[in-house]
């Protein structure tokens, strides 16, 4: 088969080509606004960055469940009271240390039944088919800082609209036009993909044996991923190998713990929010109980 991805790397679909220890202790910033600096954002006091310095809010909220669950250490006795906060988000190897032993204990998790190995199999039957292939022209169109992202996917929704009923020829000039894909420079052609050959929200989607989903041509709804928005044109499927339950039940399992360490490590981080004195920035709180 020809090559698959666009080459770049950096729009979901799989390219490989080019691409474009802690802090010491510093002295508590003054939260105060001021006309010219901005205010610093706290978790019971502790700062999460220098007086000044303005993180992206993702960041910064990652910094601040980081930093509940430092503090969460040192009251469990699992972390010396003098560990140093970090102003750039990265803990010291004692706190990382100390923060896996608390998930540890606080984490206590329900290990998957054959049942629900086998319901998960039904489910997703065509994530288990092997050597299932794509061949897939898109045109993406990327979400970068700052950009107005309701405005960006009525722009991509519109632009899909028309090309439901387009062929192969439109579809590509569409994506020299439009793509922020480096793909763009070819009509959006990716080549052939299997599906670990692409981000895996795109390889859901591409791969997805609804009806929706699983015929020739514009797929009808776009690709949301964590680049962007993708219209999808496939021009031709190769079927692949359905692997047994047997085969795949040690990776089912695995699966489903991991959704639920996600699901109970969500929780515990809002109760831990819930309890907290959070100032400069907004983070989830709840007082439900963990997952039993």
């Amino acid at each position: 088969m020809g090559q698959h991805g666009c080459g770049g790397g950096s729009c979901g679909c799989g390219g490989e080509g080019k691409t474009a220890a802690s802090v010491q202790a510093v002295e508590m910033p003054d939260p105060m606004k001021s006309d010219d600096i901005a205010p610093v954002a706290l978790v019971n006091g502790v700062p999460l960055h220098g007086a000044g310095e303005s993180p992206d809010p993702e960041a910064l909220r990652q910094r601040a469940y980081s930093e509940l669950l430092r503090q969460a250490a040192q009251r469990a006795g699992l972390l010396a009271m003098g560990d140093r906060p970090a102003l750039d988000g990265l803990q010291s190897e004692a706190a990382s240390t100390a923060i896996e032993q608390l998930l540890e204990c606080e984490l206590r998790l329900p290990e998957p039944d054959a049942l629900a190995c086998q319901r998960y199999y039904e489910a997703h039957r065509s994530r288990f088919c092997i050597g299932e292939q794509v061949q897939a022209r898109h045109i993406l169109f990327a979400v970068t800082p700052g950009v107005d992202v309701d405005a960006l996917r009525r722009r991509a929704e519109g632009l899909l609209i028309g090309l439901r009923c387009a062929d192969a020829a439109a579809f590509a000039e569409a994506a020299a036009e439009n793509s922020n894909c480096p793909s763009g420079a070819e009509g959006g052609d990716l080549g052939w993909l299997e599906r670990g050959d692409c981000a895996p929200e795109f390889a859901a989607a591409l791969f997805a044996q609804d009806e929706g989903s699983a015929h020739v041509g514009v797929l009808p709804r776009l690709i949301s991923t964590r680049f962007g928005f993708h219209i999808v044109r496939v021009e031709a499927r190769e079927a692949g190998q359905q692997q047994g339950y047997e085969t795949v039940q040690a990776a089912i399992a695995q699966t489903l713990r991991q959704q639920t360490y996600v699901t109970a490590l969500r929780q515990y981080l809002n109760l831990l929010a819930g309890a907290a004195r959070i100032e400069g920035l907004e983070l989830e709180g709840a007082d439900s109980p963990l997952l039993q």
